[in-house]
């Protein structure tokens, strides 16, 4: 074990000559020696040093070294420091109990025996460096298990998160394949059945008036089909930090209007409506088709979980904002669960239960929302709806993935 200690030594006497002779006995390599002529001085001394070993002198004028003693046992600081008294008074006297029961160690006599002082100096102060030793290594030790068990628990939270990782991964596979398989099937079933009617030549089922609902059917199932390969190329984009926005003018009431124009079809099979309250027009600087993104995800969540009710969206400014409310009057999401719905792939037990989905929009809007230097937030009480705002300057400047979660 290292002993590499200095050690320092407190004397005390008033008179000088004593000091310098007590120095000269107690001084050697690695201790340093602090010298006092008084109580008092010594107790300064004690206050900003930590000594190996004090020896005071019995009879000094004012507080002796009895009650330096007494006042040293009584402060935690110091009360741990061995004490040798030094006294000129004979050894029939009763000097030697009063020392110990004042918290002396060892006596000294005058006229002192070099050798002795040099040995019982030499006693503690090696019994200092090695307790000094044995806590530096004590807190190395403590230090080192601090740092163990902090590199255990980054092991246990890597190993979360790859566990994590890989259900996240296996969750996506299995959502991917039933979200793509129920249009592909329905396509398929399609198909069949014109082929079917082909085969024993039932025309009428390609007739000019019932053609354009089949290539509606058909366009929605290819659109959905694509909307589900553009949210997971864009989170593919994202990750990479490679989605960025291309901002130009746009006005954003145009902009709703048409997104709800061109969903009405979808809130009409949902047996729900979509109003819409815009200004004539709100011009600002965004990508168009990432706002139209935003629009799109906010207004097919609320349709999809809104309980066939009307659904309301408003579009208004304030503040050099451009500011964007979905409502609905649907299944509402619940306290806990309105942070974790932004996230990819989260969805609440409720939503599960009521329409697929990957999990996708709500984490996309966000990222297209912080890259426009905007903000989204949602107010939501379970069983009455939820309103979801979103805040967007009405100027952006083009940023990257990475610079959106700074």
């Amino acid at each position: 074990m290292p002993i590499d200690v200095e050690s320092k030594l407190l004397i005390v006497d008033d008179l000088p000559e004593n000091l310098l002779a007590l120095e000269a006995l107690v001084r050697g390599p690695g201790r340093a020696v602090y010298r006092a002529t008084s109580a008092e001085e010594a107790l300064a001394l004690l206050l900003d040093h930590e000594f190996a070993l004090a020896i005071l002198d019995v009879q000094m004028p004012g507080m002796n070294g009895f009650e330096l003693a007494e006042l040293m046992r009584g402060t935690e600081r110091t009360r741990h420091i061995p004490i040798i008294f030094v006294s000129a008074a004979g050894r029939e006297l009763n000097y030697a109990f009063q020392g110990y029961e004042s918290g002396a160690v060892d006596f000294l006599h005058k006229p002192l025996d070099p050798h002795a002082v040099t040995s019982k100096v030499s006693v503690f102060v090696d019994l200092h460096r090695h307790r000094k030793a044995l806590r530096q290594e004590m807190e190395k030790l403590a230090a080192a298990h601090k740092k163990q068990e902090e590199l255990v628990e980054q092991l246990q939270r890597t190993q979360r998160d790859l566990e994590h990782a890989v259900q996240m991964r296996d969750d996506f596979m299995s959502m991917v394949s039933h979200e793509l398989r129920t249009p592909l099937n329905t396509l398929y079933l399609e198909t069949q059945l014109r082929q079917l009617h082909l085969s024993k030549g039932k025309l009428e089922s390609f007739a000019p008036d019932r053609l354009p609902a089949m290539i509606a059917r058909d366009q929605r199932q290819i659109r959905n089909m694509v909307r589900l390969i553009d949210d997971m190329l864009d989170v593919t984009r994202m990750r990479r930090d490679a989605l960025s926005i291309q901002p130009q003018p746009v006005d954003l009431a145009a902009l709703a209007r048409a997104v709800v124009e061109g969903l009405r079809q979808q809130a009409e099979a949902a047996g729900s409506s979509i109003g819409l309250e815009a200004p004539r027009e709100l011009r600002g600087v965004w990508d168009e088709f990432r706002i139209e993104q935003v629009l799109t995800n906010l207004l097919t969540n609320a349709l999809r979980y809104g309980r066939g009710k009307p659904v309301e969206m408003m579009v208004s400014e304030a503040g050099g904002m451009a500011r964007i409310t979905v409502r609905d009057q649907g299944i509402g999401i619940a306290p806990e669960d309105q942070e974790r719905i932004f996230e990819q792939f989260e969805r609440t037990d409720d939503s599960r239960k009521h329409a697929s989905g990957l999990g996708l929009g709500l984490y996309i809007t966000r990222k297209i929302v912080g890259l426009h230097n905007g903000r989204i937030e949602v107010e939501s009480t379970p069983g009455h709806g939820a309103l979801f705002r979103v805040e967007l300057p009405l100027e952006a400047e083009p940023k990257t993935a990475t610079q959106a979660r700074a």
